[in-house]
């Protein structure tokens, strides 16, 4: 793991856990008497439940980060052309020799210069978890964005219901920490539910955001019969995708 790696993670682990004490620790005013027993009741369960759901995020975001996301192996060369054969792709796109790691390219592999390595159905490198987003780590990418937005948006509610506005410097010198906390926490839910976003709807046609991006420059696409060679239907390229590992068992290939 690189020096920059290692702060890219201590950050964000630090960060989630800064706003995570400071959100729950913040006094955030005295409950009515009548609402008393349900505070009480929420008291512990609700703060259980979040730093529970947070360090399955953590834990998520470490395992994505740190995992081969598909590292193209070079004993893996003599079955690599059975595998990527697709019968919308022109006979005459042939696999290509990486310039730089010099072994074959799979089709819809990529050489990712920051990791060194040619990756297995390459979507993109991500500076968020300093590693690349490829074959084996993409489905498990998905999850930790979809527990990540959970998170955030519970981390936000938290963050709003502790704000009781009045106009005065006291005040906005009191709930400072819960001000920035919750704008912090507005910017990286944008920030997440738009990769969570896009990132379904390119699955569910079956392409990565290389392919996406690059549709022009990709020789196999290029020279397909069909716009997206890869797309077998929104239901079938969904099961692929989270269940590739089961795929792959039954028939010994890797899902295109």
């Amino acid at each position: 793991m690189g020096a920059g790696g290692m702060w890219v993670r201590t950050a964000h682990t630090a960060l989630s856990g800064v706003l995570t004490l400071g959100l729950f620790l913040h006094r955030t005013g005295e409950a009515e008497p009548s609402q008393r027993p349900e505070a009480e009741r929420g008291a512990v369960l609700q703060p259980t439940l979040f730093v529970a759901l947070l360090g399955c995020s953590v834990l998520l975001y470490f395992k994505v980060s740190l995992m081969d996301p598909g590292f193209v192996r070079a004993e893996e060369e003599k079955s690599e052309e059975q595998r990527t054969m697709i019968p919308q792709v022109s006979s005459s796109v042939k696999m290509r020799r990486c310039g730089y790691c010099m072994v074959k390219q799979p089709m819809r592999a990529k050489h990712c210069q920051l990791c060194q390595h040619c990756v297995r159905r390459y979507d993109h490198h991500c500076p968020w978890i300093e590693n690349c987003v490829g074959e084996k780590n993409h489905p498990l990418f998905i999850v930790y964005l979809s527990v990540q937005l959970i998170v955030l948006l519970w981390g936000g509610h938290v963050a709003w219901s502790g704000l009781y506005f009045k106009q005065s410097w006291e005040w906005l010198w009191h709930n400072i920490f819960l001000l920035v906390s919750f704008l912090l926490i507005v910017v990286f839910t944008i920030v997440v539910l738009l990769l969570l976003i896009s990132h379904l709807y390119l699955i569910s046609c079956n392409t990565t955001t290389w392919e996406f991006m690059s549709y022009h420059r990709i020789s196999y696409l290029r020279h397909s019969e069909l716009e997206n060679p890869f797309d077998q239907g929104v239901i079938r390229n969904l099961w692929r995708f989270f269940c590739s590992s089961w795929c792959l068992l039954q028939d010994g290939s890797f899902p295109p």
